[in-house]
C-alpha cells in the first residue's frame, strides 16, 4: 500500500508541472507570474504609465483550476495630500511630493509600502522577443549564482543510486539557467525542482546525449519560488528512465566561492548506494601559486569528527590536511600553499586527485580528480580593429569559439592583408611590452577569399595558471597582418553565460564585418551571431559585437547603440527585411516568430544576411551572410506563439491541442491563441486580438493628413498624400542609394510604406489616437510622437467623441461629457463598434458588410473590463 500511495503522490507531483504553464498572466504581449505587479508600458511616445498599477491575481475556476487574471487600477486617487504648498512631480512617480525637508521624507515613507517593488518591476523584461544587455549594467553583474550537491536518496520509494552530481545555477531576472555534471550513474531523463513543501515546481526533460553535461533553463519563475530560492528552500532531483530507476537529490544553496572558482572536482565513494558525495571548488591565487579550495560534503560526516584531506597523484600522497567538520556546517575551506612546478603541471592535466577520509575504525572516503571548471557557458571572442593595440578602422573581423571537440577555432575575414601572426596573449603592461603566451600561427590556413582564413587546433601544454586566467576573462587573441604587423584585430576571450539556446553548443557563429556591408564600411567594429530555426519555424538569434561606433548626440535615440535586422542578400529587394531588435552594449538576443515564407526560403538557401546598423552608419555597419537549413514551406506557425515561450518544458502543444486550450478564441472558423493578433477576413481595416476567449476587434484609425491632395490606395486602409513627380524622383533616387522600402512596426506587426503615418496599435489597448507614427523613408525607422492639443479658452471643454484625443470648446446646446481619469482620454466611458456608439451594458448584434446582421454573435459594452486603464471599449464576441 505504501508503494502505491507513493506512486500516486509522485504522479500527482509530476502533473503539477504541466499546470505551471497556465499560472501566469499575459498583458500587452508580455507574460507575468502570479502575484506580479507592474506599471503598463505603452512604448514610445507614452512610456510607462506610473499612475496605473496592474496585478496578476490568482483565480480559481469552478473545477478548482488556478489561473491568472490581470486587474489594473488608477492609483492617482490614492495619492496622499502633500504637506507643502508647492509640491513637485518627480520623474517616474505618480504622486506629487514636497521638494525638500522632513515632510518629503515622511511622504516617501508613506508611499513606499503602496508602491513596493515598483522600481524592480519597471526594469524587468518579460518579453522574450528581445533581450538587451548593457556594458554598464550587464545581466552578468546582476545575476546570482547557486550550487547544489546531489547524492543518492535513501528514503525514496525508488531504488537509491551511487551517483553524485554537481549543479550550478544562475538567476538572471526571472530565468534560472543550470549546468549539471554527474558521475557513477546513467544519464538522467528528468530533472525536477521541488518547492519547500516537496511539491513539483518545475520539470525538465533531459535530451539524449553521450555526455555527462546537462544544460537547461527554467523560465519565468513565480515570485513565490524566487523567494524560496533566495531562502535556500528549493531542492533539485534527477531520475533515470532505465531499469535501475536511480534518483539523486540535493538542496540549492548560495555559496561565496562560486564567483572565483576556476577548478572543480566531484567527490564520489566506491561504496554502493552509500548516499555519500561532495564537490570541491578551487581557484589559484592571482600572484602566488597557492591553491584555495572549499569542500561541500553530503552523507560523509554524520556528526563532528576529524577528517583528513589529501592531495594525491597516482595514489601517491603529495599533501595532507587534518580538520574537524561538523554535520551542521559540512563546508571546509583551506589553502594549499606554494604548489611546485610538477604539481601545477599535474593540475593542468587533470591528474591531481583530492580525497576526504574520516578517521576511526569505520573509515569512510570520497575522492575525485581536479579539472578546469566545466559549465554550459561558451568561451568566445570577437576581434575588431577598433580593439587593436593601435586602434584602426579596417572593417575586418575575427571570431573565436570553444566547442566540445576542439579547444580553439578562430575565423578571420575582411582583413587588409595576409595574416602573419595569431597569438593568445595577456593584457600588455605597457603598449610596447606584449605578453605572448601561445603562438597559433602555424594552425592558420588562408582561404581563397582575400584577407580570410581559419585556425583550427588546440594549444598544447596549457599551464594551470593560464587555465585560471582564461576562465577569469583575462586573455586576448591578437591578429597581425602584413600591413599591421603588430596588431590589426584584437579581442578579449570572454565567457558568454548559457541562456538556453542550443545553437551555441552545435553551430559556429556567423562573423559580422564592415567589409560584408554593401557598399563596404571601414569601421572599427566587428561581431558574430548564432542563428537557428526551431521546429515551429521561429528564428532564434544571438549577437555579440565589439567596438560599435557611438554617436556624440545626447538625444534619446543616441542611447540605442545598434539596430539588428535580417534580410535578403539582394539589396534591390528589401521587402522581406525585418528588424530584430534595438540594443546597446555588446550583446542582444531574441526570437522572431512571424517570418515570411520568402525570408525562410532565403535562410534555407543561404542568401540571407544579418546586419547591425548604428546612427553613424544607418545603412549597416557590420553584416554577415547566414545559412540556416529549414523545411518551413508554410512559414512560421503563429498559432503557437505563446507555447514557444516554454519550449523547454516536458511537452509542447501542437495545433490540435490548441483547440483544447480554455483561453483560445474561435473566430471566423479558426482558433487563435491567447495574446495573438490578426487581421479579420470580414474587414481588413480592423485588427483583432485574443484575450482569454475574448476577441477584441478595433477599426484602424486613420490620422489626419496635412497635404492638400490625397489618394486612397486599394491595398491600404487609410488615404495617403498624393506625391507629385518631384517626390517620385526623390523616392527613386533614394532607392538607388539603397534606402529601405518600408518600416516594420512591432505594434501592428505590419510593413508601412515610406512617408506614411498611422496611429500606433498597442496590444491590448488597441489603437492609440493620441500618437502618430511616421515611417522615415531615408532610414527605415519608425518615429512616434504624442499629439499636442491646442490651448482652449472655455472653462468646461468637452470631448466630441469618446475616441477623440483632444477636447474642444462646446457649443451652448451641447451637453458636456463626464470627466474621468483615463489613459489617453478622459471622456465618458462609451463603446464604439463600426460607426456607432453604445452605452455601458447595451447589447446588439453586429452587422458585417456583405453578410448582414450576425444573429449568432452578441456584442455588449462593458466598460468595467477596462479597469480604468483604457478609454476605448472592449467588444466581446461569444458563440
Amino acid at each position: 500500500m505504501t508503494y502505491h500511495r507513493d506512486l500516486m503522490q509522485w504522479h500527482t507531483q509530476r502533473s503539477k508541472a504541466f499546470i505551471m504553464i497556465y499560472l501566469r498572466c499575459s498583458f500587452g504581449g508580455r507574460f507575468y507570474s502570479l502575484e506580479d505587479t507592474w506599471h503598463p508600458d505603452l512604448g514610445e511616445p507614452f512610456g510607462v504609465m506610473h499612475c496605473v498599477m496592474c496585478h496578476c491575481e490568482p483565480q480559481r475556476s469552478r473545477r478548482g483550476k488556478v489561473f491568472g487574471k490581470v486587474s489594473c487600477r488608477n492609483m492617482k486617487q490614492d495619492c496622499p495630500d502633500p504637506t507643502c504648498d508647492d509640491p513637485v512631480l518627480l520623474p517616474g512617480h505618480c504622486c506629487k511630493t514636497c521638494p525638500k525637508g522632513n515632510a518629503q521624507i515622511k511622504e516617501a515613507e508613506s508611499l513606499f509600502e503602496f508602491f513596493q517593488e515598483k522600481d524592480d518591476d519597471l526594469h524587468k523584461s518579460y518579453n522574450d522577443r528581445s533581450y538587451i544587455s548593457s556594458e554598464e549594467n550587464s545581466d552578468r553583474d546582476s545575476a546570482a549564482d547557486f550550487v547544489a550537491v546531489l547524492t543518492g536518496v535513501t528514503d525514496s520509494w525508488l531504488p537509491s543510486s551511487s551517483g553524485v552530481a554537481r549543479a550550478r545555477f544562475t538567476l538572471a531576472r526571472t530565468s534560472l539557467t543550470f549546468s549539471i555534471t554527474f558521475q557513477r550513474m546513467n544519464r538522467p531523463s528528468l530533472i525536477t525542482f521541488l518547492d519547500s513543501d516537496g511539491n513539483t515546481a518545475f520539470e525538465f526533460r533531459v535530451p539524449q546525449a553521450d555526455t555527462d553535461m546537462i544544460c537547461g533553463v527554467w523560465k519565468n519563475l513565480p515570485k513565490s519560488h524566487l523567494r524560496q530560492l533566495e531562502a535556500e528552500q528549493l531542492r533539485v532531483s534527477m531520475t533515470t528512465a532505465d531499469n535501475k530507476k536511480e534518483e539523486i537529490q540535493g538542496k540549492i544553496i548560495k555559496h561565496r566561492a562560486l564567483f572565483a572558482e576556476t577548478f572543480s572536482a566531484i567527490l564520489t565513494s566506491d561504496e554502493v548506494h552509500s548516499g555519500m558525495g561532495g564537490i570541491a571548488m578551487l581557484t589559484l591565487s592571482d600572484t602566488e601559486n597557492n591553491l584555495h579550495f572549499i569542500l561541500i560534503l553530503q552523507g560523509l560526516v554524520p556528526h563532528g569528527i576529524p577528517v583528513r584531506v589529501k592531495l594525491l597523484y597516482r595514489q601517491h600522497l603529495l599533501r595532507e590536511i587534518q580538520a574537524n567538520i561538523s554535520a551542521d556546517d559540512p563546508d571546509f575551506a583551506e589553502v594549499l600553499a606554494d604548489l611546485n612546478s610538477r604539481e601545477l603541471f599535474w593540475l593542468s592535466r587533470g591528474q591531481l586527485q583530492i580525497s576526504v577520509e574520516t578517521e576511526g575504525q569505520n573509515s569512510r572516503q570520497i575522492s575525485g580528480y581536479i579539472s578546469g571548471k566545466r559549465s554550459c557557458d561558451t568561451l568566445q571572442s570577437v576581434m575588431s580593429s577598433g580593439s587593436a593595440l593601435t586602434p584602426g578602422k579596417t572593417g575586418g573581423v575575427g571570431s573565436s569559439t570553444d566547442r566540445s571537440d576542439v579547444l580553439k577555432q578562430v575565423l578571420v575575414a575582411g582583413l587588409s592583408s595576409a595574416v602573419v601572426g595569431m597569438t593568445i596573449e595577456m593584457k600588455p603592461r605597457r603598449r610596447s611590452k606584449r605578453s605572448v603566451l601561445y603562438d597559433i600561427t602555424a594552425d592558420f590556413s588562408a582561404t581563397e577569399e582575400r584577407g580570410s582564413g581559419r585556425a583550427l587546433g588546440s594549444c598544447g601544454r596549457v599551464e594551470a595558471r593560464h587555465i585560471h586566467m582564461l576562465l577569469q576573462n583575462e586573455l586576448f587573441i591578437n591578429i597581425a597582418t602584413a600591413e599591421q604587423q603588430e596588431s590589426e584585430l584584437r579581442g578579449q576571450i570572454r565567457m558568454l553565460p548559457y541562456n538556453g539556446l542550443d545553437a551555441r553548443q552545435t553551430e559556429l557563429p556567423v562573423p559580422l564585418a564592415g567589409q560584408f556591408v554593401s557598399p563596404p564600411v571601414r569601421t572599427g567594429a566587428a561581431g558574430h551571431a548564432w542563428v537557428s530555426v526551431d521546429e515551429q519555424c521561429h528564428l532564434h538569434y544571438e549577437i555579440v559585437v565589439n567596438g560599435l561606433s557611438k554617436s556624440e548626440d545626447t538625444s534619446v535615440s543616441a542611447h540605442l547603440h545598434g539596430l539588428a535586422e535580417i534580410g535578403e542578400m539582394d539589396d534591390s529587394s528589401t521587402n522581406h527585411k525585418r528588424l530584430l531588435t534595438g540594443f546597446y552594449g555588446q550583446q542582444a538576443q531574441g526570437v522572431l516568430k512571424d517570418i515570411s515564407v520568402e525570408l525562410l526560403r532565403h535562410l534555407d538557401e543561404g542568401t540571407a544576411y544579418i546586419q547591425v546598423s548604428t546612427k553613424m552608419n544607418p545603412r549597416g555597419e557590420i553584416r554577415g551572410r547566414i545559412h540556416v537549413p529549414n523545411s518551413c514551406e508554410l512559414g512560421s506557425r503563429g498559432e503557437v506563439v505563446e507555447e514557444a515561450e516554454f519550449d523547454d518544458l516536458v511537452f509542447v502543444r501542437d495545433p490540435a491541442e490548441l483547440r483544447k486550450d480554455p483561453h483560445t478564441c474561435f473566430f471566423e472558423g479558426e482558433h487563435h491563441a491567447h495574446g495573438s493578433q490578426w487581421t479579420p477576413q470580414y474587414n481588413t481595416c480592423f485588427t483583432c486580438t485574443c484575450q482569454k476567449k475574448t476577441v477584441i476587434c478595433d477599426p484602424v484609425i486613420c490620422p489626419a493628413l496635412s497635404c492638400p491632395h490625397t489618394i486612397q490606395p486599394e491595398d491600404q486602409c487609410c488615404p495617403i498624400c498624393d506625391e507629385k513627380k518631384e517626390s517620385k524622383q526623390t523616392t527613386a533616387a533614394e532607392k538607388v542609394e539603397g534606402d529601405p522600402e518600408g518600416c516594420y512596426f512591432e505594434g501592428d506587426q505590419k510593413m508601412h510604406a515610406p512617408g506614411t503615418t498611422w496611429h500606433p496599435f498597442v496590444p491590448p489597448f488597441g489603437y492609440i489616437k493620441c500618437a502618430v507614427c511616421t515611417c522615415k523613408g531615408s532610414t527605415g525607422e519608425v518615429h512616434c510622437e504624442k499629439l499636442t492639443c491646442p490651448p482652449l479658452t472655455c472653462s468646461r471643454p468637452i470631448r466630441r467623441n469618446p475616441s477623440d484625443c483632444c477636447k474642444e470648446c462646446p457649443a451652448e446646446d451641447t451637453p458636456p461629457l463626464e470627466d474621468d481619469e483615463m489613459m489617453q482620454a478622459d471622456g465618458t466611458r462609451h463603446c464604439k463598434f463600426g460607426n456607432n456608439y453604445y452605452q455601458n451594458s447595451e447589447h446588439w448584434h453586429p452587422r458585417v458588410p456583405l453578410v448582414g446582421e450576425m444573429k449568432c454573435i452578441t456584442c455588449w459594452c462593458d466598460v468595467s473590463l477596462s479597469s480604468q486603464v483604457q478609454n476605448f471599449c472592449l467588444i466581446l464576441l461569444t458563440y
